[in-house]
């Protein structure tokens, strides 16, 4: 995989795109769990390349503003977003990026501060950044499974269930900052379609953790980004996502990334517009498989199969393809969240 990162590096050229980025952060310490944490000089480095190459940084909310008026994103648009408010980004991350003077967006789980959890901010603190401009957001009240029914709870209670932690959590934040953007990030990037139609009724945008760039074909209900943490935040990685853009998507089958446990090597079918796409240079990758090629149905639909099963719990398939005239490479990613064998899913 480095060696590809590498190649993909030096093929970026200097035409560029209307596509906007978003990097997800956690931790930013060098002292954090590794699954999710940044090294503090990786996170400089990172902001250093976004202010050396003259990169465009706006807030979640003005992304999502601009997708919903229809807008295209500048070329070289950057968002930068951390997940559940760790006290290592208002003391590593954000002078930093005060320092540069990048907006940045952080999505809070309002129990953990409530209760003044060990490492969590306290509200004190966020208000403190709140000053300096930074966007806070909803990543629900207790950092639940969203899918997860609890035993014995029927379908309606669970829908109930979870629009009330969501707008608990909504109303917490909007009391502690001012602040109501409707925009959720799901815990663990976990959701399906139900969760996704519940958020569009009541009014939020919602945004995951699988992997890829923005456009106005992105579904606001699941907008990537790309996790930033451990070895996904080598500088090889980042600059080829950094520069990467969304394809412009026509249908993806299925929507839902839940899988039946028996759903064991789930088909995924793309059809795309490929009038900029070189297609014979597209490869899919299956999360601890490896490179899949992809089958091509018609001249710009594509299905992609593994050759092994796919875990229990959360994994995806990566699709990516370079441009005809631009530079970069358009990516996609396709979550899936499969089942244990008594139904329910893996926790954590």
């Amino acid at each position: 995989m480095t060696r590809i990162l590498l190649l993909l590096t030096t093929l970026l050229a200097c035409q560029l795109a209307q596509a906007a980025v978003i990097l997800q952060y956690h931790h930013v310490s060098d002292h954090a769990p590794k699954s999710t944490t940044t090294s503090i000089d990786r996170f400089n480095e990172h902001m250093a390349y976004i202010k050396e190459h003259e990169f465009n940084v706006i807030p979640m909310s003005k992304l999502v503003e601009m997708l919903n008026k229809g807008q295209e994103p500048a070329p070289k648009t950057v968002v930068i977003t951390f997940d559940d408010g760790y006290q290592d980004n208002f003391d590593n991350a954000h002078p930093i990026l005060k320092q540069y003077g990048f907006p940045y967006t952080v999505f809070v789980a309002t129990d953990p501060l409530d209760k003044g959890f060990h490492q969590m901010m306290s509200w004190e603190t966020i208000g403190k950044m709140v000053a300096d401009g930074v966007e806070i957001a909803n990543h629900t009240s207790s950092h639940l499974h969203l899918v997860q029914k609890l035993e014995g709870e029927n379908n309606s209670q669970w829908l109930a269930r979870i629009q009330k932690d969501i707008e608990n959590a909504e109303a917490k934040i909007k009391q502690n900052t001012g602040y109501n953007f409707k925009m959720l990030a799901y815990p663990y990037g976990e959701y399906d379609d139900q969760v996704t139609a519940l958020l569009e009724q009541l009014g939020y945008i919602g945004i995951g953790q699988q992997s890829g760039a923005v456009g106005l074909t992105t579904d606001l209900r699941a907008i990537p980004r790309f996790p930033m943490a451990n070895t996904y935040s080598s500088m090889p990685s980042f600059k080829v996502k950094i520069n990467s853009m969304p394809f412009t998507l026509l249908e993806v089958t299925p929507t839902d990334p839940t899988l039946a446990h028996d759903n064991t090597r789930p088909e995924l079918r793309v059809k795309m517009d490929v009038t900029d796409v070189r297609t014979k240079e597209l490869m899919c990758y299956v999360q601890g498989q490896g490179a899949v090629k992809p089958v091509w149905v018609s001249d710009n639909e594509f299905v992609i199969s593994p050759e092994g099963d796919v875990p229990v719990g959360r994994s995806r398939y990566n699709c990516t393809a370079p441009s005809k005239t631009k530079s970069g490479y358009f990516w996609f990613s396709q979550p899936w969240l499969r089942a244990k064998a008594d139904g329910t899913y893996p926790k954590g």
